[in-house]
C-alpha cells in the first residue's frame, strides 16, 4: 500500500522559508544567512529555498519585507488606539513602551535598519514605517511634532537595543508630552 500523496502548498512552503530566514536574521547579523541554514531551519529540502529564491539577496529581502509587514500592523494598532475616545500622549507612551520593551521587535527593527544601511534599495522598508508613523501622528500633532516624535522613537528603540532595560513609561510619557507641543508647519 502506498502512502497518500501529500497536498502541495507552494505558498505555505514559501512562507515557511521566509519565516525561517526571519528567525535566522533575528538571531544574528544576517551575514551568516545561507540557503542551507534556511532550509535546515524550515525543515525543507535545500532545493526548495533556491526554487523560491534564486539568490540569497532575494531571500534576505523577502525576510526583511516580512519584518516590515509586521511594522505595518503596528502602525494600524497605533492609529486605532489614538483614534479612540480619550486617547492622548499617555496612550502613545504606553504603546511605544510596549514596543521598546519587546526584545524581538527591537531585534527585528535592528536587522531591518542594519540591512538598509548596507543596501540603499532597502531604505524604502525603513522609510515606510517612518512615513506611516509621522502620518498617523499628524492627525494629532503638528507636522514638526510628528517628525520630532518619530525621531525620538527611533532613538528610544536604539537605547533599548543597548541597555538592559528600555526607557521607563514615565520618561517616555514626559518626552512625548513635551515633543507633542512642538509647533510649526511642515518639517
Amino acid at each position: 500500500m502506498t502512502a497518500p500523496a501529500r497536498k502541495r502548498d507552494p505558498e505555505g512552503r514559501r512562507r515557511t522559508i521566509v519565516q525561517a530566514a526571519v528567525e535566522l536574521l533575528l538571531e544574528g547579523d544576517g551575514a551568516d544567512l545561507t540557503h542551507r541554514r534556511v532550509a535546515a531551519r524550515a525543515e525543507v529540502p535545500l532545493g526548495s529555498t533556491t526554487q523560491y529564491f534564486a539568490t540569497l539577496a532575494d531571500l534576505r529581502t523577502a525576510a526583511l519585507e516580512e519584518i516590515a509587514a509586521a511594522n505595518e500592523a503596528g502602525l494600524v494598532e497605533i492609529r486605532e488606539a489614538l483614534a479612540a475616545p480619550g486617547s492622548g500622549p499617555g496612550t502613545l507612551a504606553a504603546l511605544l513602551h510596549d514596543y521598546i520593551a519587546d526584545e524581538e521587535r527591537i531585534r527585528a527593527d535592528n536587522a531591518l535598519w542594519a540591512a538598509a544601511l548596507r543596501d540603499a534599495e532597502l531604505h524604502r522598508l525603513v522609510r515606510h514605517w517612518y512615513d506611516g508613523f509621522t502620518a498617523v501622528l499628524r492627525d494629532h500633532v503638528s507636522p514638526r511634532a510628528a517628525v520630532a516624535l518619530a525621531v525620538y522613537l527611533d532613538g528610544a528603540a536604539m537605547h533599548a537595543s543597548f541597555h538592559d532595560e528600555p526607557l521607563d513609561l514615565a520618561s517616555l510619557a514626559a518626552a512625548i508630552a513635551v515633543l507633542s507641543t512642538v509647533e510649526g508647519g511642515e518639517a
